[in-house]
């Protein structure tokens, strides 16, 4: 699943992607963090979520508030429990995306040349 993730998450408009914190690696926009996940093939990743969907979120299995990020709204997930589909994984990563994007100053959301 993370290289779906991966390859997905570099599909938005202005994501890169670096090796921070030794081992994990971070989806970001303008220097923003979308997304992040560990190295290893089954490693666990985390992604920021809707207000109103965070808690109905972590209440499935496989789905834990996200380590240090929990308090902004960002769930943890651990691909070998969850009971989400990569379909359903899908439009989180978007929202994930456009969620930091509208907090972005609006010069840059226009430079990101989005659709």
């Amino acid at each position: 699943m993370l290289k779906r993730l991966h390859n997905y998450c570099l599909t938005f408009p202005g994501a890169t992607e670096n090796i921070q914190w030794g081992d994990d690696r971070v989806y970001k926009v303008a220097g923003k963090m979308f997304c992040c996940s560990g190295i290893e093939n089954d490693a666990k990743f985390s992604f920021k979520v809707d207000d109103d969907r965070f808690l109905e979120l972590t209440d499935r299995e496989g789905i834990l508030p996200a380590p240090y990020l929990a308090r902004a709204k960002w769930i943890q997930v651990d691909p070998k429990t969850t009971v989400l589909k990569w379909r359903d994984i899908k439009p989180l990563l978007e929202q994930s995306y456009e969620l930091v994007v509208a907090k972005l100053p609006k010069k840059t959301q226009a430079a990101l040349d989005r659709p």
